[in-house]
């Protein structure tokens, strides 16, 4: 992370995100999340707020590219773990393994912006949620129609499958939106019996 708090894994899978989905506008966003900045950490605060406002103005595509950032910030996370601590916890039981991946998805909220955090509270029955404070895709000045915290969503949804983990992420409640804070709702499903 630089010392703006932005993290240079959010600046690039967002980067990838868009050469993915709009690879049209690249040149354009390439203003703010230049190549040069990103390979020495120095993209900050404001350029990454500028990028997502006009992500926003994109319309559809900028649930595509904060889906797409979210998969890859994920994938990468775990190929920068040791290869034997990706072993061992693919090894672990399922309920272990959960936990692991839930302390994961909670530095990678912390590695995204340096702002933002998770708490992750489970209940029975293999149903959680994950508050998201600071959320960095969520500060804007005026609420809009469609939650803003597709990055997150996409990012668990990926570490948990990455480790074998069935668990259902939905958007529960968006500060963009006008709710008192952003919530998602993890719910894993239940193991099949192998026939």
């Amino acid at each position: 992370m630089n010392d703006a708090g932005v993290g240079r894994l959010l600046v690039a899978s967002l980067h990838q995100g868009i050469a993915d989905v709009l690879p049209e506008r690249l040149d354009f966003y390439e203003g703010w999340l230049n190549p040069a900045g990103l390979r020495e950490g120095r993209i900050g605060l404001a350029p990454m707020a500028a990028v997502l406002s006009f992500l926003r103005q994109e319309g559809a595509p900028y649930h595509e590219i904060a889906s797409a950032a979210g998969t890859h910030t994920a994938e990468w996370l775990v190929m920068g773990l040791p290869p034997f601590q990706r072993r061992v916890a693919s090894s672990l039981p399922r309920w272990l393994r959960l936990w692991y991946v839930t302390r994961l998805a909670r530095r990678l909220v912390r590695h995204t912006y340096g702002g933002s955090r998770a708490i992750v509270r489970w209940r029975r029955k293999g149903q959680g949620t994950v508050d998201l404070r600071g959320s960095l895709f969520c500060q804007v000045r005026e609420h809009v129609s469609h939650p803003l915290c597709e990055f997150y969503r996409a990012a668990l949804g990926r570490l948990m499958a990455l480790f074998d983990l069935d668990v259902e992420v939905a958007i529960e409640g968006c500060r963009a939106t006008g709710a008192p804070r952003c919530l998602l709702s993890l719910a894993v499903r239940p193991t099949r019996a192998p026939e």
